[in-house]
């Protein structure tokens, strides 16, 4: 199935910073696709669109404001009109894309001090970036000046500017889970990465609270505490989580059967298995798989 996934070639060239285009549109048509340059899409009257990245699919509000990494599936899609709310109906969607090579800020340069802040926004691009709605009022301008801003160095300089603004907010949230982008585990927790890194060899085994807290020298009921502190999710969910990314990327790269796929991801009940998918993908897996193979184009 992955080779089905469309792979955009994008206007911009070797020679260019980066590309944009600023249109408005009353539907989306353009399928599920990839593509090596990292995109800072901006959506306006998209109530109702639905926004597909990686193994995230959620809803947008009236406006959406998305930083998706090289190489990482993404659409949106119209919803049928009997699923659409009515202040959606009839709107023309703006849509602003900037696209940019994942060179332009090259690994020297972002490894310096005053870089990490930026550096953090593109590895979490890996992954997706949803930015909240105070964000996106704060960029706004930004935006609208960078379509407006002289051409050449001056536009870059703008560019910059919005990708450092975005760095440094706190209101977002990662879209595709790590194990759906094979992302790499991003902490400066020594403890925490240890723990990761036990869990993305063994998440298909029972793993066992015991086991992970003498794995860093510490009770269960206190290691329990520093990882929820330090990740934001509880054991369990993260291992859930991690479970149920392995799963998606098997739906959209693997013909195998959804019993299959279940017991692959580490979950040892099937019922179980689509119960929590749904709980937390929003679909089941088949309407998932379904999701990803209708929006497909052999190329």
């Amino acid at each position: 199935m992955a080779n089905k996934i469309i792979t955009e070639i994008t206007p911009l060239t070797e020679r260019d910073s980066f590309y944009m285009f600023d249109h408005r549109k009353e539907s989306f048509d353009f399928p599920l696709h990839k593509h090596a340059e990292i995109e800072l899409t901006f959506m306006e009257n998209c109530t109702g669109v639905r926004r597909v990245v990686g193994d995230s699919i959620e809803t947008c509000g009236r406006f959406d404001l998305v930083l998706v990494g090289s190489n990482l599936e993404h659409a949106w899609e119209q919803l049928p009109d009997e699923e659409l709310p009515d202040v959606a109906a009839g709107h023309t969607v703006r849509e602003y894309v900037v696209q940019f090579a994942p060179d332009l800020l090259s690994e020297q340069f972002l490894a310096k001090t005053q870089m990490e802040t930026l550096a953090k926004l593109l590895e979490n691009a890996k992954r997706g970036i949803a930015f909240g709605l105070p964000v996106i009022m704060r960029v706004f301008d930004n935006l609208n000046k960078l379509s407006e801003e002289k051409a050449g160095f001056p536009r870059v300089l703008r560019l910059l500017e919005i990708l450092y603004q975005l760095s440094l907010e706190s209101d977002f949230h990662l879209l595709s889970s790590a194990s759906f982008t094979h992302a790499k585990h991003s902490t400066e927790s020594r403890r925490v990465h240890k723990v990761e890194e036990y869990i993305s060899e063994h998440f298909k085994e029972e793993i066992r609270l015991n086991t992970l807290a003498d794995l860093v020298g510490m009770t269960p009921t206190a290691f329990s505490r520093f990882f929820r502190l330090r990740t934001g999710r509880t054991l369990s969910e993260y291992i859930i989580n991690y479970r149920l990314g392995y799963a998606s990327r098997l739906l959209v790269d693997t013909s195998d059967s959804i019993v299959e796929i279940c017991y692959e991801s580490g979950f040892n009940n099937v019922s179980n298995f689509n119960r929590v998918f749904k709980k937390k993908k929003g679909c089941s897996p088949t309407a998932f798989r379904e999701t990803y193979q209708k929006n497909k184009i052999i190329v």
